[in-house]
């Protein structure tokens, strides 16, 4: 596995790299020891699988406040996503940027996204599906999101978000009290 720093502090694009032969292929997608030297967390206590069916369906901006904030890769199984992240910890030299990467089921790449980061993506392609691996349990008490299309972010989202559930269009404008950024700190 490769991991390639992207500009925000701790996310990294992780590329799988197959080994070939007449047969196919192989390809680790997850390995704790190559993840610890790479420095990164590498305890995942559950794993999620989305399926979108339309193009345009977009989901997020999530994030968990702590006590449970969460680490995540998201790999996209089939399909094609735009895959888009937000520092949210008020400590971190990158604080309020964003950065997103498409993935796709032929390019097999996954995203890792630390802890205090919000995650969201809109779909590219009809039935696409993704993989999430955690490193929290879902905790709804720390459930938290900002809107996809806060202005304070400037997100340049590739398509305009045709399928989004009300409770994720219905999240605030980015306010650092509403939004718990202070329980980000340290983190």
């Amino acid at each position: 596995m490769k991991f390639h720093k992207t500009p925000l502090d701790g996310a990294y694009v992780i590329e799988p790299e197959p080994r070939g032969d007449e047969r196919g292929w192989f390809q680790r997608v997850f390995c704790e020891r190559e993840m610890a030297d790479a420095g990164v967390e590498g305890r995942f206590v559950q794993v999620n699988n989305s399926f979108n069916a339309e193009a345009g369906t977009l989901r997020g901006l999530h994030y968990q406040l702590p006590p449970s904030p969460e680490v995540k890769i998201v790999r996209c199984l089939s399909g094609a996503l735009w895959d888009c992240i937000i520092d949210l910890r008020p400590d971190s030299p990158t604080y309020l940027g964003w950065h997103a990467v498409e993935l796709t089921g032929e390019n097999r790449l996954a995203f890792y996204v630390p802890r205090g980061f919000a995650h969201g993506f809109v779909t590219l392609r009809p039935n696409t599906e993704t993989l999430y691996l955690s490193s929290e349990f879902y905790d709804p008490k720390s459930e938290c999101g900002v809107r996809w299309n806060d202005p304070k972010f400037g997100i340049a989202w590739p398509v305009e978000g045709a399928v989004i559930s009300e409770k994720d269009a219905k999240w605030p404008d980015f306010d650092e009290d509403f939004h718990g950024v202070e329980r980000l700190r340290g983190i």
